[in-house]
């Protein structure tokens, strides 16, 4: 480990030297929260999170605060309790960790907080020792084939067995009791049917109380077996698994509350938490470089009243936990959580000291460090976007995160400002759908019943709806309603087929092609309810030697269609569109999203005009100064154009981004600025401003830079 006194002194000094005389910036030491604010509410946070093995127990508090001062940690997320007691425990069913140094957690709570760091404690209770199997295997979970989930000597619990019904509550009481921490986390909340740690998939749990419960929400029905999404059966346990862990939640928040209330309860659902954790991870191919924008843009908009902690894992693997990710990753994902509006959160094996792969620490204290100097500038934002994309799910996976993710990537690398928001919250969040102009639907097969008449609405206040792939194969109705389609033949191999983009008034990117290539899914569809339809779908060419191909005949398909409503329009484009992009990045393939997104919202790409390279991620935010006096007020202060550079990004490998020189940007705008200024250099940036635009140029952009506009 490097010499910490030395690095501390480095680190102040570099703060000191970014600072020109005439920039115009407010330091997070000017502003103070009061307690009538609760602390998670600030939006300030910078994370680290410990996940300590057992044997880590015996850490070095006093090194640990030097740690966290020198990374400018405000929070730490320590190890408490669950899958084993880090503290010395009273109770029966809490296994202890053989390893621990009886005041360790205390001596890390009375250090922090005299440090001026929060502490939240973190707390297992999906798995218990094997100890308290042997005492109660009826607690635990069975699968239908009679299996055991065990790692080691740790077993998954059944959620409706008296572990988590009781125990949790005894062993969240006794540590809030003991120790005034300031939150507590529950990580892996919920129903487990795999072994997530090996990758195996064992079933729906078959635990006898397990089948009690679910017969008593179902007036008696069985528990199903299979994960059937057609049958009623397994819907209604969908229901159930909700309402139980729902309810769970709910008894847990009062416990916490009336205990007390400034204690921040956290996971990764949002039902009576105060802090919503997601996950950036690297664990799948193709690499998702904006997988934390992704995370932070999805859960602030699908859930605005909470807080949102997106935690770059610094694993590569559950298999491989001290490799660490590459620092240029980690640094995309920080920036990235800060750019769409959250805090800093990292989550690392171990203790900082000894650690077995330093090579992030110094991106780590950076951006750490950035975010301190320059906390009044972020956390307190406004969206500018007027593109909606609609995600399936939480933690979109397989083919469906694939055309998900591709959509996003065509409209981050055209610079096209747009937030995310949960298919299930289309209702919840129904009158902000009327601040958009174009709702992107990413193979959504169907979505709540409810959830039409809001996008009908929509429609209405001059929205405009584009769906891809299967949006809608499953409700005839809406498909017929909205698009005023037919499918025939949903999904459909389209490999070897050809897309003519023959109309040129729509397809202005196509001046030089007749003739798309296809494969994945292309969609038989009848569009003789619209209104029109574009893109003809030509028939595969004979295989063979060059000598024999042709054919290319109209099928009489097409690939498009189009419906007017009232005030918007609905586009379909019934074929894998993103999924064909992410995967092979054909710009050809953009091109047709980027037509369809001109021809129903013509202003699409006013907001921001630039030449920067695809992949700088450019992000704009409205802004108010993150201090009390704003918190509930919805005043703008200006806005920050955050700029995150891609540009060491391969596809699979992170490199240090190019430096990108002399880029410029043309930004709409209602207010003339009094000044913009650069956070990377410090400096003053000369503007112009005419016709209701901001024109400036940036000298050079490095990692990251966010330009703040101030009104």
């Amino acid at each position: 480990m490097r010499n910490w006194i030395n690095a501390v002194t480095l680190l102040l000094i570099c703060l000191g030297a970014g600072c020109s005389s005439n920039e115009t910036q407010i330091t997070s030491e000017q502003i103070q929260w009061p307690d009538s604010i609760p602390w998670w509410k600030a939006n300030n946070i910078r994370m680290i999170q410990t996940n300590l093995p057992a044997y880590e127990a015996t850490l070095n508090v006093d090194s640990l605060i030097a740690d966290l001062k020198y990374f400018s940690a405000n929070t730490l997320l320590i190890n408490a309790g669950g899958i084993m007691a880090f503290y010395p425990t009273k109770l029966e069913y809490q296994y202890v960790n053989p390893y621990m140094k009886e005041n360790m957690l205390e001596d890390v709570v009375t250090k922090c907080h005299a440090a001026g760091i929060r502490v939240m404690v973190r707390f297992d209770f999906s798995r218990a020792h094997k100890s308290i199997f042997d005492k109660h295997p009826d607690w635990f979970y069975i699968s239908p084939q009679g299996e055991r989930i065990i790692n080691d000597d740790m077993y998954v619990v059944s959620i409706n067995a008296p572990y988590e019904q009781e125990q949790l509550f005894n062993i969240v009481g006794e540590v809030i009791e003991r120790f005034p921490v300031d939150g507590i986390f529950l990580n892996m909340p919920g129903y487990q049917t795999r072994n997530a740690y090996v990758g195996k998939y064992h079933g729906i749990d078959q635990n006898e109380y397990e089948k009690k419960r679910f017969a008593e929400f179902s007036d008696g029905l069985k528990l199903p077996t299979e994960e059937n999404p057609n049958d009623p059966v397994f819907k209604k346990y969908q229901e159930f698994k909700e309402h139980s862990t729902t309810d769970l939640m709910r008894r847990l928040h009062q416990l916490v509350k009336t205990k007390n209330k400034n204690i921040a309860i956290c996971t990764y659902s949002e039902n009576y938490v105060d802090i919503i954790r997601h996950e950036s991870q690297t664990n799948t191919l193709p690499y998702w470089p904006y997988n934390a924008s992704d995370n932070v843009n999805n859960t602030m908009t699908s859930y605005p009243d909470h807080i949102v902690c997106n935690a770059s894992i610094q694993q590569i693997s559950f298999q491989s936990r001290y490799n660490a990710i590459e620092p240029e990753e980690i640094a995309i994902r920080l920036y990235e959580n800060i750019a769409n509006g959250s805090g800093l959160d990292l989550s690392l094996m171990g203790d900082f000291q000894d650690y077995e792969d330093e090579r992030n620490y110094e991106a780590i204290r950076r951006i750490y460090a950035h975010h301190k100097k320059y906390e009044a500038y972020y956390g307190r934002y406004k969206t500018t976007a007027k593109v909606l994309v609609v995600s399936p799910g939480t933690w979109p996976s397989g083919e469906a995160g694939h055309e998900y993710r591709g959509i996003q990537l065509m409209l981050k690398e055209a610079h096209i400002q747009y937030d995310i928001i949960e298919d299930s919250q289309i209702v919840n969040r129904a009158k902000a759908l009327n601040q958009y102009r174009a709702i992107i639907f990413p193979g959504i097969t169907r979505l709540d019943s409810s959830a039409i008449p809001v996008l009908n609405d929509a429609l209405k206040q001059g929205a405009n709806i584009i769906g891809t792939n299967t949006a809608f194969s499953d409700d005839e109705q809406a498909l017929m309603q909205l698009f005023g389609a037919k499918a025939i033949q949903p999904n459909h191999d389209g490999a070897g087929f050809y897309l003519n983009p023959d109309d040129k008034k729509f397809f202005k990117r196509f001046e030089q092609q007749t003739l798309l290539f296809w494969k994945f899914n292309l969609g038989f569809y009848d569009f003789s309810a619209a209104d029109s339809a574009f893109l003809p779908i030509l028939t595969p060419g004979r295989p063979g030697p060059p000598e024999i191909i042709g054919g290319h005949e109209p099928t009489g398909k097409y690939a498009l269609g189009v419906k007017k409503h009232e005030n918007g329009k609905a586009v379909l484009l019934p074929i894998n569109l993103g999924r064909l992009y992410y995967i092979h990045g054909y710009e050809q393939h953009k091109n047709i999203l980027l037509d369809a997104l001109d021809y129903v919202y013509p202003e699409v790409g006013e907001l921001i005009q630039t030449d920067a390279p695809p992949r700088v991620e450019v992000i704009l935010q409205q802004f108010a100064e993150n201090r009390p006096e704003n918190f509930n007020s919805a005043s703008s202060d200006g806005m920050i154009l955050h700029l995150v550079n891609l540009t060491g990004f391969s596809g699979n490998t992170y490199f240090d981004p190019l430096p990108v020189h002399n880029v410029s940007f043309s930004i709409k705008s209602d207010f003339k600025p009094t000044g913009i200024f650069s956070m990377n250099s410090g400096k003053q940036i000369d503007f112009k401003w005419e016709s209701d635009r901001i024109n400036f140029s940036l000298d050079e952009l490095a990692e990251y830079d966010g330009i703040v506009i101030r009104k």
